[in-house]
């Protein structure tokens, strides 16, 4: 494996080249249905950041226009948490498979209306999202309840 193949990418450098697109590109993320749609996207392609992990990035860059960055924010767990987002809903993304997990997680972030999250805790787990070993989607279930359950 080449060195650059296998390198997680500056995920605040992909907020601020998000944040900078004109308005239309943006749109044109907004507006897909799934995660492979981002492939006729040209704005998808400005934002890769000469990364080679495509499907990881598909999944960061399909959620990105849909949430807000704090430093030191929320959790994603905790945020759609905060934003009443249905526990019913939530376990439906856990138990999905990629993509449906991914349209349903997007579905959740326009139904909480952008949250404010810290991005590049969110950006990590979406990165390592189909990894056995990093367990991002129990991660995100857990702060979930445990925001709920000490409020």
């Amino acid at each position: 494996m080449s060195e650059g193949e296998n390198k997680k990418p500056d995920f605040g450098l992909l907020y601020e080249l998000y944040q900078d697109l004109k308005p239309g590109p943006k749109a044109e993320l907004k507006r897909v249905m799934n995660p492979d749609d981002l492939a006729e996207i040209p704005a998808f392609y400005r934002l890769l950041q000469e990364n080679k992990e495509y499907k990881k990035m598909q999944r960061i860059v399909y959620c990105l226009p849909f949430i807000e960055h704090q430093s030191q924010g929320d959790s994603l767990g905790r945020a759609l948490a905060k934003a009443n987002i249905n526990e019913k809903r939530l376990f439906m993304v856990i138990r999905s498979l990629e993509p449906n997990d991914l349209i349903q997680l997007r579905r959740l972030l326009k139904q909480a209306d952008k949250p404010t999250v810290d991005w590049l805790q969110m950006a990590n787990a979406l990165w390592w999202w189909d990894h056995p070993n990093q367990q991002s989607k129990r991660k995100i279930l857990e702060d979930f309840f445990y925001y709920q359950n000490n409020k």
